[in-house]
């Protein structure tokens, strides 16, 4: 069986496509989500896609991954500066995860720098537009091991 992968979409990316194109570019979230599960089936993989503007939601998403998925790609949007209650949730549930970002974060204002998810990233891909959601997804479907299902109750 091929791996599970979780992408996250963290506030504002809903809005990909429109916001800031000179920033972001003109590709839409849906868009790169129906490319991110494409491109995971043919490396037989499954993928589940999340979008939400609302931390709450995404440390729910999060946990109810635990022994779901055996990787995590996240784009957290504007809690990358912010949110040590994300970051808590990735350790918490043991799932190794990988950041991303659209734009390269540290080309960019200097609070843009800090990231609460660097340091206990797998990988950090950052400034490769749309691009970097098949690089993401491909490193863990082929790099990370198999281990949905290994959680004790």
């Amino acid at each position: 069986m091929g791996k599970s992968i979780l992408l996250i979409n963290g506030p504002n990316l809903n809005l990909l496509g429109t916001r800031e194109p000179h920033i972001y570019g003109s590709t839409t979230l849906p868009e790169i989500e129906a490319s991110s599960i494409s491109h995971a089936a043919s490396l037989g993989a499954t993928l589940e896609v999340f979008q939400s503007n609302h931390e709450g939601a995404i440390i729910d998403c999060i946990q109810a991954g635990r022994g779901r998925f055996d990787g995590i790609v996240i784009n957290p949007g504007g809690f990358t500066h912010t949110s040590v209650a994300i970051r808590d949730a990735l350790l918490g549930v043991g799932i190794p995860f990988i950041e991303l970002h659209v734009s390269n974060v540290h080309a960019r204002e200097p609070w843009r720098h800090h990231s609460y998810f660097s340091d206990k990233a797998a990988a950090i891909i950052v400034g490769m537009g749309p691009y970097g959601y098949k690089v993401a997804v491909e490193h863990v479907a082929l790099n990370f091991k198999e281990i949905k299902g290994n959680v004790e109750s």
